[in-house]
């Protein structure tokens, strides 16, 4: 572990390679539901769950988050392949930085969420969505593993950086 010359605290997060271990298996959940759900359904298909709440289904995004761009002419599928490389070395590089618990967590979900969804883009050219929250006619748009890692890993952050902030004052 690297020192900082100016003040003595490591300059280098010595447990990084264990947060892209926790990266690598939130990747192979979401690949293999996404596997599981491409083998039992076809498009629009859905399987009831919980009774007008949640159900399983079939669906692609083409787009970003709430299928934004999905109506593109195909050229977003570069757009978001490049971006979640880029933003995937970003996270890389942040990992190896010293910091919170909860940060680190942050980043290894986020990493493994778009890292996920990335294969998607580049195997296939969408994202495989599959799971449905709903209720009477309200619905939540469909997602999938990649997307609650990314949910839960920026939720994460947000706290993380509020507890930062009062331990500042």
């Amino acid at each position: 572990m690297r020192e900082s010359l100016l003040f003595g605290t490591p300059t280098v997060n010595p447990y990084w390679r264990r947060w892209l271990v926790l990266s690598l298996v939130i990747v192979i959940i979401d690949q293999i539901t996404k596997w599981m759900v491409l083998a039992r359904f076809r498009p629009g298909e859905r399987l009831t769950v919980i009774a007008n709440w949640f159900d399983l289904i079939l669906a692609f995004n083409s787009g970003a988050a709430f299928s934004l761009l999905g109506d593109a002419a195909g050229w977003q599928r570069y757009l978001f392949s490049g971006l979640a490389i880029v933003v995937s070395i970003g996270l890389v590089w942040f990992l190896r930085k010293p910091g919170s618990f909860a940060l680190h967590l942050g980043l290894a979900m986020i990493l493994g969420g778009a890292v996920g969804n990335l294969i998607d883009r580049i195997r296939i050219g969408e994202v495989v969505d599959f799971l449905l929250v709903y209720h009477g006619a309200w619905s939540w748009p469909a997602f999938n593993a990649a997307d609650s890692a990314i949910t839960g890993g920026a939720a994460l952050l947000i706290l993380d950086s509020f507890r930062q902030r009062h331990e500042q004052r």
